[in-house]
């Protein structure tokens, strides 16, 4: 039986030794992908060599893999059990120490979120060979099937525009290496094809921080359905998991080197370990770090523009923002001064009424994610007296009513092509920078139509 072996255990090189920036390439696939084909391919070879010194806990036979994934949800389902009883026995939030933190998260791993299902685009020129069935109707689900309040990544950006989180341009180019990945083996299917199952049989597997994150964000007032979809689509039983099980054993080779296919599933399964991932986020949070760097980042263009009236211990505002490094001295002469009262309730601080409200005097000046990490690090210890926040709904998005004129155009492009071109139309649409556009959605929406009438639209 062939089996899915583990190498030798090497020395992994670090994220910051890697020749292609994850950055640069993860721009450059998403805005012009023909430039950028072979940087995609050397990216690939690169993190799989590095991928390949991680040890692997995919079982050798590969008939095992279903049971393998109903047992890692079983696993995932217990330790969620556990956490829910210590929460009711009082213990506190385990991730999210603040709403600070909980936005930190979202905007940390947004790089990933916003290429969501990106792996799977290669695939979808295959829709009408029955080995890819499921891979596809993966992909389709990951786009909402062309429904804008069901496409992953229309509902995450609209996540980030419902709390002001859209300022990723700051994140290392460690946050880029998943979706530089994602994007890579999007335009790299051909030649990357087992890699690509192996990488969507990690990926689509439930962990045990999605089911956390789901309740700690609900009780900090955050939405957290577009996590909540993906509990439910990617379920071991008819969903996304157990697709990604059949998608390795219906293109196991019956006419090759059976061994060899599934070593490279085993690769690409453990790409999925590479970057900065969600629990990196999570665990990197440090409250008073981040405000002080926010602070740093602001005062390289307001250095010069404050008046020279108030002095803070004998300096400007001016004078504290020229030199780098200050911020942290800066807080402590506000709150030596007494504009800073830490552990109260921020409306106490003067500092706070500067910046909060729309008569503020500084309004503006900070975006709502900034504001949230100076509310929760004056606050500190105190907590509001009020009850659990509840999720804040994001605002509705656009209905297909909005599209009807572009629908018109669509369709009578599409009727002027050859049938056999449709689909290749729509899928050009469906790619991974655009199938959250008007346009991409209604291609989506077609494309998933004419899977069951190929004949026309």
């Amino acid at each position: 039986m062939p089996t899915l072996k583990t190498p030798t255990r090497q020395t992994l090189p670090t994220p910051s030794s890697q020749r292609i920036n994850p950055r640069t390439l993860y721009h450059g696939l998403l805005q012009s992908p023909s430039e950028h084909l072979g940087a995609a391919r050397d990216y690939l070879q690169e993190n799989l060599r590095r991928a390949a010194a991680l040890p692997c806990d995919l079982p050798e036979d590969p008939s095992q893999l279903s049971q393998w994934v109903h047992d890692s949800s079983g696993k995932v389902a217990d330790a969620y059990n556990a956490y829910l009883a210590a929460r009711k026995q009082g213990q506190p939030r385990r991730f999210f120490t603040n709403r600070a933190h909980a936005l930190y998260f979202l905007r940390g791993v947004a790089p990933t979120k916003l290429v969501d299902g990106a792996w799977l685009y290669g695939i979808v020129s295959q829709w009408q060979d029955w080995r890819f069935h499921g891979l596809v109707r993966t992909y389709l689900e990951e786009l909402g099937d062309g429904e804008p309040t069901q496409n992953h990544v229309a509902l995450y950006k609209q996540l980030l525009y419902t709390y002001d989180l859209n300022d990723t341009d700051n994140l290392s180019p460690d946050h880029y290496i998943q979706g530089a990945l994602q994007l890579a083996l999007a335009h790299q299917a051909r030649d990357f094809l087992p890699e690509l199952i192996g990488y969507n049989l990690g990926y689509e597997q439930l962990p045990l921080h999605l089911l956390i994150s789901i309740r700690e964000l609900s009780e900090l007032g955050i939405d957290p359905y577009y996590f909540q979809l993906h509990v439910t689509i990617d379920n071991a039983d008819t969903g996304h998991a157990q697709k990604a099980v059949d998608a390795v054993l219906n293109n196991l080779p019956t006419n090759g080197d059976t061994d060899a296919f599934l070593q490279r599933v085993r690769a690409g399964y453990l790409l999925n370990e590479l970057g900065t991932s969600s629990m990196d986020v999570i665990e990197g949070f440090r409250l008073e770090h981040e405000v002080q760097s926010m602070l740093e980042h602001k005062a390289v263009v307001a250095r010069n523009i404050h008046s020279d009236r108030c002095r803070i211990e004998g300096r400007t505002v001016n004078e504290w923002l020229a030199t780098p490094g200050q911020m942290g001295a800066m807080l402590a002469a506000l709150e030596k001064r007494g504009w800073i009262r830490r552990h109260t309730d921020p409306e106490e601080s003067r500092f706070w009424q500067l910046v909060h409200g729309n008569r503020a005097p500084m309004f503006g000046v900070f975006s709502g994610y900034e504001l949230q990490l100076l509310h929760d690090w004056i606050a500190g210890e105190w907590a509001a007296p009020t009850s659990p926040r509840r999720p804040q709904p994001a605002p509705p998005m656009a209905t297909t009513d909005d599209f009807a004129e572009e629908q018109s155009l669509l369709r009578q492009q599409l009727n002027a092509l050859p049938a056999e071109e449709q689909m290749a139309a729509l899928i050009e649409l469906m790619g991974p920078a655009t199938h959250y556009t008007p346009a991409g959605l209604l291609a989506t929406r077609l494309f998933t139509r004419g899977m069951g009438h190929p004949s026309g639209f």
